[in-house]
């Protein structure tokens, strides 16, 4: 039966599997972003919180993209399990040291995908990724700039913990 399906769809089957697992890699995202956002709501750091449940949002969008694109090109859209993630952080830099390496880990799914692509001479996916490629960007470089203010902002201070929360809140922002 597969077979027959897949003559519905150029998307050819190697491709189909790395487009469900990146499906599965944003909505693990969203998951993440979001037990982030909780942690800090709990903590205090209710700006911060803010800027982590919009990062939740976006993912789930991301990854309603690659769904979605999936089953329009006429491919099979796997709904992903939603995987347990983690819900205490040591510290609040922690907290942005592991959404870097996330961020980093989709860049490295992104870039499979179009090396997959390039190969499979599958054009229509490449471009529908190179979106994901600039978006991965930006990601990379709001993620750095977070870490970047612990460096400048002492976060063992009640006031620099303040500042931490009020600056990160406008990374990605028109007024940051």
């Amino acid at each position: 039966m597969k077979d027959l399906l897949r003559t519905h769809t150029s998307l050819q089957e190697g491709i189909e599997k790395l487009l469900n697992l990146q499906s599965k890699i944003e909505n693990d995202a969203s998951s993440k972003y979001l037990a982030m956002a909780s942690w800090l709501d709990r903590n205090g750091f209710e700006n911060t919180a803010g800027y982590m449940y919009k990062q939740a949002e976006e993912e789930r969008t991301h990854f309603l993209k690659v769904f979605k694109y999936i089953t329009e090109i006429g491919g099979i859209a796997i709904t992903p399990v939603v995987a347990e993630v983690k819900q205490e952080f040591s510290s609040f830099k922690e907290v942005f040291e592991i959404a870097l390496q996330n961020e980093i880990a989709v860049t490295h799914a992104v870039n499979k995908i179009i090396a997959k692509c390039r190969l499979e001479n599958d054009y229509a996916t490449e471009e529908f990724m190179m979106w994901y490629v600039k978006e991965q960007r930006e990601e990379e470089i709001n993620a750095r700039r977070a870490l970047e203010l612990f460096d400048l902002i002492d976060e063992d201070s009640a006031s620099g913990k303040f500042e931490l929360d009020k600056q990160i809140a406008k990374i990605g922002s028109v007024e940051a």
